[in-house]
């Protein structure tokens, strides 16, 4: 599982020209799923997503995170991020979740943080999206389930 967190001063997502969700200050996370993932990474990432301390203190250090800032979640699907460009110039997407496993599991994701933090928006799973947003910074962390200790 892949998260591109992206701190944001605001951020929203339109699927054919209407606006579905918007967010304050908060994250705007792009979500990858792949074939092998299941509801525990998803609970770890979420975890992980929640405590993470990227907004600055009283003394402008990176020590807070969503809880401590009142911070808003905008989550939205991005099969992409699973794309192997290794060989020629089209991507392939293999390593991407199945579409339905997928589709679960980024509604498990919503629902978990929906737990944590007061405003939690979505996206249209497998609709063509649109995201605005202001990066606050930018300030811009990967989360890859395969590559970091999740507890």
């Amino acid at each position: 599982m892949r998260f591109v967190i992206q701190r944001v001063a605001e951020a929203s997502v339109s699927v054919e020209d209407k606006e579905i969700g918007r967010i304050q200050k908060g994250f705007l996370v792009f979500a990858g799923i792949n074939q092998s993932d299941t509801i525990e990474i998803a609970d770890k990432m979420v975890k992980k997503l929640v405590g993470l301390r990227i907004f600055a203190d009283e003394n402008g250090k990176t020590n807070l995170d969503l809880h401590a800032v009142d911070g808003q979640l905008l989550i939205i699907s991005q099969f992409t991020l699973y794309a192997d460009c290794r060989k020629g110039n089209r991507p392939s997407f293999t390593r991407a979740g199945e579409p339905q496993k997928a589709q679960a599991l980024y509604e498990h994701i919503l629902e978990q943080c929906r737990k944590e933090i007061s405003v939690v928006k979505g996206g249209c799973f497998g609709a063509d999206m649109k995201i605005s947003l202001l990066n606050d910074g930018p300030f811009t962390v990967i989360f890859d389930s395969d590559e970091m200790q999740i507890q």
